[in-house]
């Protein structure tokens, strides 16, 4: 590592000022508002967050895209020289203000040593601030979940986790790339649970072509039964310069978008069914448990991201990271922000996706400057009249989740000129 870079040489020790029980939205003055509450929506719009990318993986799942390093590539097991480098960067942060959520992401954050991740967040509380009852979250892959790893992650302050299961199917699992079995996923879902963790996500991925009717429905029972705090779901997608990508165009089969949409339906009813509220498109929680990182950023809340590949949202200013690790630690090693780029939205600029992000939440979003010519254009008007879209209590309401994207896409049909 290079000599120039300075990092704390001082001993962590946990901020007192962390939180030491789990954060529900139950804690907030919104407790009482259902997952898909417009009032906890606009709530979330106030909100700040941080995201911290944690690039390494044992190896590289198929259909992924992301910005990873699996361990048998370069850099892909230079963790400590990278947790440096996040903490420089951390440090770089301007105009700092105290955050009401962290998630780490990536790749697989838990490759890291509880001690590693201490040092991140008391360098996110040395330099931003961690707001009080702030909800600390964490992606796992369940092969890397054990209890004594979870009980060091509530010591640090960790206070939700999300386990990355995508099946409970060994076929599916299989042809997903994905090393742990169906029991390892219950086991790390047991473990957190005796750890301390209550607010505690499953992730789940359908349409993969070798998963069937029954398959799925298997799936989704095992995954109630373990009786979540919340669930998120997506659509398997094929994406350019990936192994899935290179399968299906030598002739490997690939999604079938009919297929997702009716496991999409099954896991929708399912999940009402069992006391969940779908408060994003792909996004359902108990009361008390939405995601207060993800709400933030679907409400174009103030975020920072640190790490190779990361966006973030500051100050009406788009950035995002150099996605090469070794670029990455180069520019840190330098002295200089990790930047590939950056883009200063104007106000149309801003209203329009602040807009469109919005239709993808339950609870609808306020109409704004762009909201109402659109709802009065043709093509507004089209959708209305096909109930796909709709206007409630002031706010514009996607009732076909499932056509997000394509009403997100007919918003751009609106100009600057119709505002």
């Amino acid at each position: 590592m290079s000599s120039e870079l300075e990092v704390p040489t001082t001993e962590y020790r946990l901020p007192t000022t962390l939180p030491t029980t789990d954060y529900g939205l139950r804690t907030t003055d919104y407790g009482d508002e259902p997952p898909d509450s417009p009032t906890l929506a606009e709530a979330a719009r106030r909100w700040s967050s941080a995201y911290v990318h944690i690039p390494f993986c044992a190896r590289r799942c198929p259909y992924c895209d992301f910005a990873v390093v699996a361990s048998d590539e370069a850099g892909g097991l230079d963790t400590g020289r990278y947790v440096d480098g996040l903490i420089v960067e951390i440090g770089m942060e301007p105009d700092p203000s105290a955050v009401d959520a962290i998630n780490f992401g990536g790749g697989t954050p838990t490759r890291l040593r509880p001690d590693d991740l201490a040092r991140i967040v008391g360098a996110i509380e040395s330099r931003i601030g961690i707001a009080d009852g702030a909800e600390i979250s964490i992606e796992a892959n369940p092969e890397d979940w054990t209890i004594a790893f979870a009980r060091d992650l509530r010591e640090v302050g960790f206070n939700r986790v999300s386990f990355g299961v995508q099946s409970f199917d060994p076929v599916v699992l299989a042809a997903l790339g994905r090393v742990h079995s169906s029991r390892d996923a219950e086991r790390a879902f047991d473990a957190a649970r005796r750890a301390g963790f209550t607010n505690v996500s499953i992730d789940l991925i359908y349409g993969t072509p070798e998963e069937s009717d029954e398959s799925w429905r298997r799936t989704v029972a095992r995954a109630i039964a373990l009786e979540p705090a919340h669930l998120s779901a997506y659509a398997l997608t094929v994406e350019g310069g990936t192994a899935l990508s290179r399968a299906v165009l030598d002739g490997a089969p690939g999604p079938d978008p009919d297929d997702q949409a009716d496991r999409y339906e099954y896991l929708d009813d399912a999940l009402r069914s069992a006391g969940f509220v779908r408060y994003e498109v792909s996004n359902w929680a108990r009361p008390g448990y939405s995601c207060r990182y993800n709400l933030s950023t679907w409400m174009m809340g103030e975020f920072s991201a640190f790490g190779t590949g990361a966006h973030d949202h500051r100050g009406g200013v788009r950035a995002r990271n150099i996605r090469r690790l070794d670029t990455y630690l180069d520019r840190i090693e330098s002295g200089v922000r990790p930047r590939a780029g950056s883009e200063c939205l104007g106000e149309f600029e801003s209203e329009r996706e602040r807009f469109m992000v919005g239709l993808r939440l339950a609870s609808g979003v306020a109409p704004g400057s762009i909201g109402g010519p659109f709802v009065t254009s043709d093509e507004g008007h089209r959708l209305l009249d096909a109930a796909v879209i709709d206007v409630r209590d002031g706010r514009v309401v996607v009732l076909k989740p499932l056509l997000t994207d394509l009403v997100a896409r007919s918003v751009l049909s609106v100009s600057a000129d119709d505002c």
